[in-house]
């Protein structure tokens, strides 16, 4: 697996991170779900924000 895969995003606007590991429960994304598989119309769970308002983070 490339290292896009499983790379963290964050938020620009509320700092809510993304990890695939981890998925999106309440928009019923599964764990290990890469975010540019998300679906076109996944938002921010926190505030809303599309998807374009987020940015990769960088390894710890």
């Amino acid at each position: 697996m490339s290292g896009e895969a499983h790379t963290r995003l964050e938020c620009k606007v509320c700092w809510y991170v993304y990890d695939p590991a981890v998925g999106d429960p309440l928009w019923q994304i599964a764990p290990g779900t890469p975010f540019a598989d998300l679906p076109p119309h996944w938002s921010c769970p926190n505030c809303a924000t599309e998807k374009s308002g987020f940015l990769p983070l960088g390894d710890d």
